[in-house]
């Protein structure tokens, strides 16, 4: 009854410690990341940019694990996920020969990219739907991919030859303020919001109850590069 199970111990001292490994060194990468998001916050709002002072530009802390920054009518939150995820065996990041050289390479942070219109936090109106515009996969060698919609999807899928830095992720951050900026607000299908209840219209003067969202196309893409 003392005895210590061999494959218990084994998978203890392997994948717990790799998991864990990538949480900790994950939590450094979104450290860094907040700080990134933090000194484009700055640069936008230095006068060097020249920006119309209406253009408003904020960078706000959510605790270890979120971030967000408002500018004009758009905010881009960051989060990153606690826990640490590989992928289903029919994945293209197993046909890589980097994680063929190594399967626990295979095991991943999952750092989020939301965007949502500034006015739906503004106004607290929580019908109203934000965008995932992307998710970066980091291992615990500091390698990483993109997985995303349009150049966020394409721009940043080499996961062999590609490691966490300022210059990366404040390319990432300004590849998806673009992206958010490019998408403007449409207006509804008039049969998507020719009914509306009483409670709506009664609540309207303290939140927008109507659902309000970007409509941005394409699907997701991961296209790995194969090395």
């Amino acid at each position: 009854m003392n005895t210590c199970n061999p494959n218990v111990r084994e998978l203890l001292n392997t994948k717990a410690v790799i998991k864990q490994e990538v949480f900790r060194k994950s939590k450094a990468y979104f450290k860094t990341l907040k700080k990134v998001v933090s000194a484009v916050a700055d640069n936008l709002s230095d006068e060097t940019c020249n920006l119309n002072e209406s253009v408003e530009i904020e960078y706000k802390e959510e605790g270890t694990f979120e971030c967000e920054l408002r500018f004009s009518g758009d905010i881009l939150l960051f989060n990153m996920h606690t826990n640490i995820f590989t992928f289903d065996k029919g994945h293209p990041i197993w046909n890589t020969g980097y994680i063929k050289q190594d399967k626990s390479r295979a095991y991943f942070s999952v750092i989020n990219i939301y965007n949502f219109l500034a006015d739906s936090m503004r106004y607290n109106r929580k019908a109203d739907e934000g965008v995932l515009l992307g998710r970066i996969f980091v291992n615990r060698e500091g390698h990483y991919f993109v997985e995303g919609k349009r150049q966020l999807s394409f721009m940043y899928n080499n996961l062999a030859g590609q490691t966490i830095s300022d210059e990366s992720l404040k390319n990432i951050v300004d590849t998806a303020i673009i992206y958010s900026l490019e998408f403007d607000l449409t207006v509804p299908e008039y049969k998507d919001v020719m009914r509306v209840s009483v409670g709506q219209i009664q609540a309207m003067s303290d939140e927008i109850q109507i659902k309000t969202a970007k409509k941005i196309g394409m699907g997701y893409y991961t296209r790995m590069t194969h090395e």
